[in-house]
């Protein structure tokens, strides 16, 4: 196993970079942030905790996974069951899954009709993604429900200047082949961008002591059109969706392999108009966003389906902005949400929904030169349980204009019981409560050697009540958990010479039940290991050549709440390289698991070893 000890660790991120919080290299865009007020801000007027992802580090990486990327982020652990397309889960700051809140492009896309609401990061892949922003700590003021261990945030393709196409296309271990092409581009006042991935692999066995291989096909469309009627009125149109198949092994005591089925249509669009007044101090943003999961699953393929469910999403949302001076913002909003859920299998159908509707109020200000400080309050009332309010604040300072920057975060959290938890016939509790937290965090990020190095560390401590969890007692979900996250993450980028280009993180999370229950009070919350630790180093030669590799290393865990099924930590090696072939086209590889650990994330559940690929790519 595993040994990682918080001095070895801490000595490791001071002695190598670690992961900025802007990843070196970024756009102009990583100095502006979206979610941590719901508008574009820029980094130093933000008190929260956020890393964000660039589109040239998505490509530099060669990741498949969203989930194997935001795992060398800081704070971020995860569970997969099995193989690329199975069943995977992100927890942000030892925060459940659940309490996730995922935005494709926007919106909202957890899922109405799972037992958590939560969204099942194993069918979300790199290739029609161009930014992430991960938010860490609680923030319902801004992003209501669900937003307790924090938020990410994916951006695909935005419209460019003139015309721009870009296409890859990569083979590799298993028959896997990836492959995707967009095009964006901008004609007088239309915008528009659009683009498609392909994945397909014979897989691994989903369960670890398995022989047969479960194979994975993903299809990945999206699509933005804006259309600018003048400079204070616009339209905004956005869509993306994902077609999945999976085969899978389902298996209840001994693994085993099994021949079942999985298929997945996610639809998620958002239709907006934008208008401006007096100048741009008074903007309105009215919008319309929808999504709809449809999961179908197959004891055996080429039959009927046996169950499956379907989860919907339909969101009003108005929110404006007031700027009565450059140094002062209001934001201010309403929201409808409409959620609902169908189930069918097994002889019986259910059908069930809710309603939320949301006010909110955030101000921004700079009294001070340096100086951004941010407070809202938020009221969501639910159709079943009633109302709930909460409040968040932050500050960042700095006292040499940008070169240190000190950040206070307070925020509160509410997650909503889920349709199934509150109404499933056999489990649901229709007097359930909605899961409230606090979370504080405080950090310091410092700029060295004019932006060459960038450290960044940050404390936290997050109380969570009433949280929802199966009550063996009553055999219904119940208000029955309390669990506390405290811990640290520090980070830094360093590009000591231009062609270098050296990021790491490091994060220790204590995570564990507060519930008072004998079996499970001071336990730690499981599949959330205490440390964790990822470098990467990327040089460019000057003949063209460049080449990289990161090392991710995850300390022990367990599989479940009574901690007596250990999950060893592990450690993971990745090579990857490019060449470009003259002005539009490049060649690129990479090996994953260079060393063929053998791994689990998930107590019972295969993971890949050592694995080659290679492709091309062009852009125009």
């Amino acid at each position: 196993m595993l040994k990682l000890s918080s001095i070895s660790l801490i000595a490791l991120a001071a002695a190598t970079p670690a992961f900025a919080e802007t990843t070196a290299g970024n756009s102009d865009r990583g100095d502006i942030v979206v979610t941590a007020s719901g508008i574009e801000q820029p980094r130093d007027e933000v008190g929260q905790a956020i890393t964000t992802i660039d589109a040239d580090t998505i490509e530099t990486r060669q990741t498949i996974d969203i989930a194997d990327l935001l795992a060398t982020t800081p704070g971020v652990r995860f569970n997969r069951n099995g193989g690329t397309g199975s069943v995977a889960g992100i927890s942000l700051r030892g925060a459940e899954t659940t309490q996730t809140l995922v935005l494709i492009d926007g919106v909202k896309v957890n899922d109405p009709s799972g037992i958590g609401d939560g969204y099942d990061f194993g069918h979300l892949l790199t290739g029609n993604i161009d930014r992430i922003e991960v938010l860490r700590g609680s923030n319902s003021v801004v992003h209501g429900s669900q937003a307790i261990g924090g938020v990410v945030s994916l951006m695909t393709t935005t419209p460019v200047e003139g015309f721009a196409a870009n296409a890859s296309a990569e083979y590799g271990y298993r028959d896997t082949v990836n492959a995707k092409a967009d095009v964006s581009g901008t004609a007088g006042a239309i915008s528009g961008a659009i683009g498609g991935a392909y994945f397909r692999t014979d897989g691994i066995s989903s369960v670890a002591v398995g022989t047969e291989k479960d194979g994975y096909k993903n299809f990945a469309g999206n699509a933005r059109l804006k259309v600018a009627f003048s400079d204070a009125l616009s339209l905004d149109l956005r869509g993306y969706y994902i077609n999945a198949d999976l085969d899978y092994d389902s298996f209840f005591g001994a693994p085993a392999d099994s021949g079942d089925v999985a298929k997945l249509d996610q639809y998620v669009g958002y239709a907006g108009l934008n208008i401006g007044l007096f100048d741009g101090n008074f903007t309105s943003r009215a919008a319309v966003t929808w999504m709809r999961n449809e999961r179908q699953y197959f004891f055996v393929r080429g039959t009927a389906p046996d169950y499956g469910y379907s989860g919907t999403n339909l969101r009003f949302e108005y929110q404006g902005v007031v700027t009565p001076a450059p140094q002062a913002k209001l934001i201010f909003g309403y929201e409808h949400e409409r959620p609902d859920y169908d189930f069918f299998g097994f002889g019986s159908t259910d059908s069930q929904q809710a309603n939320i509707d949301s006010f909110y109020a955030l101000g921004i200000v700079q009294p001070l030169t340096g100086l951004s400080l941010s407070g809202g309050v938020r009221h969501d009332d639910h159709s079943q349980f009633g109302g709930a309010t909460t409040f968040g604040a932050n500050a960042n300072y700095s006292p040499n204009r940008g070169a240190t920057n000190i950040r206070l975060s307070y925020g509160e959290g509410f997650k909503a019981p889920s349709l199934y938890q509150l109404y499933d016939s056999f489990s649901g509790n229709a007097a359930l409560r909605p899961e409230r937290s606090k979370s504080y965090d405080v950090g310091i990020d410092q700029n060295l050697a004019d932006g060459r190095a960038l450290i960044s560390l940050t404390a936290f401590l997050r109380n969570t009540g009433d949280q929802i969890n199966y009550d063996n007692a009553t055999f219904t979900y119940g208000n029955i958990d309390r669990t506390r996250a405290k811990g640290v993450e520090a980070t830094l980028a360093l590009r000591p010479i231009d062609a270098l280009n050296v990021t790491a993180s490091y994060s220790y999370i204590d995570a564990r039940d507060r519930s008072g229950r004998p079996a499970f009070d001071g336990k730690r919350l499981p599949r959330r290991a205490a440390h964790a630790v990822s470098l990467s180093a990327d040089y460019d030669w000057s003949f063209g050549l460049s080449t990289g590799a990161t090392i991710t290393m995850v300390g022990d865990s367990f599989d479940n709440a009574a901690n007596n099924v250990r999950l060893d930590g592990y450690a993971l090696a990745g090579l990857r390289a490019s060449f470009p072939v003259g002005d539009h086209f490049e060649i690129y590889g990479r090996v994953d698991n260079l060393f063929d650990a053998d791994y689990a994330t998930a107590a019972g559940y295969g993971t890949y070893g050592r694995a080659a690929y290679g492709g091309v790519r062009a852009r125009f």
